[in-house]
């Protein structure tokens, strides 16, 4: 089974945009587990614009599911956090100082040696290591030398050329990365764009994910279809008959 993972981010992001805690991160992440999520997942940036720091410790005190960090681990700060709170799974995502949303996976030829080392780091503390990599299978075979767990595939091609109506020319290098990921031994995972249109696609064609990671497509489905309805919608995508 592929398990959903909702992140959470947009939640924040609308309660910071006014000030207060309206709406209440911590509760929007006990719900979406109540309503059927198999996971929460938060992605802390340096400046805090949408989760802060301290949200993470909040919520880690409430998961019932999979609690799962994303982020850059150039920062100290976000090792650190990583490290005190103790998530199933942290995902390494090389954005860079105040980007708006990750936009590439590891070359994890050229930062290797830098990988290893952090990946190690958090294994050794028991946590489940994830890594952003893009569909080339150059990134995959160097993915599977940095002693990660996981790959996680950055989606945001395979959602732009399935919108464009070429659902084969989308899915091709993604199935071909998974295949390589799967004979490496890696877990799978994949996230970014994914949403009620494209998951479906995905998952027939690589049906051995472990799991998907949405948030923006989720949250704004949910603002028409509402939370706890659209969270049941996704996982039919993922557990088609």
């Amino acid at each position: 089974m592929t398990k959903l993972s909702v992140n959470i981010n947009k939640f924040a992001t609308l309660r910071n945009s006014r000030g207060g805690n309206n709406p209440d991160v911590v509760k929007a992440a006990i719900d979406a587990q109540r309503f059927g999520a198999d996971g929460v997942t938060v992605h802390p940036r340096p400046d805090e614009r949408h989760i802060r720091y301290q949200d993470v410790r909040d919520i880690k005190k409430i998961i019932t599911t999979e609690f799962n960090i994303e982020g850059n681990c150039q920062e100290q700060k976000f090792v650190d956090l990583v490290l005190e709170t103790q998530p199933d799974q942290v995902t390494l995502v090389p954005d860079a100082l105040n980007q708006i949303t990750s936009n590439h996976g590891w070359d994890t030829i050229a930062y290797k040696d830098y990988l290893k080392e952090i990946i190690g780091i958090f294994k050794n503390a028991g946590i489940r290591v994830s890594i952003f990599v893009d569909p080339v299978l150059e990134m995959i075979e160097g993915a599977a030398e940095t002693g990660t767990d996981r790959i996680e595939l950055y989606t945001e091609g395979y959602a732009v050329e399935y919108a464009k109506g070429d659902k084969q020319s989308a899915i091709e290098p993604y199935l071909a990365a998974a295949r390589r990921a799967k004979e490496l031994g890696l877990g799978l995972n994949a996230g970014h764009d994914l949403d009620l249109n494209n998951l479906k696609f995905l998952k027939q064609n690589i049906p051995w994910l472990d799991e998907v990671s949405i948030g923006h497509a989720l949250i704004c489905d949910a603002i028409y279809l509402g939370f706890e309805n659209v969270i049941q919608l996704y996982k039919r995508q993922l557990n088609y008959e």
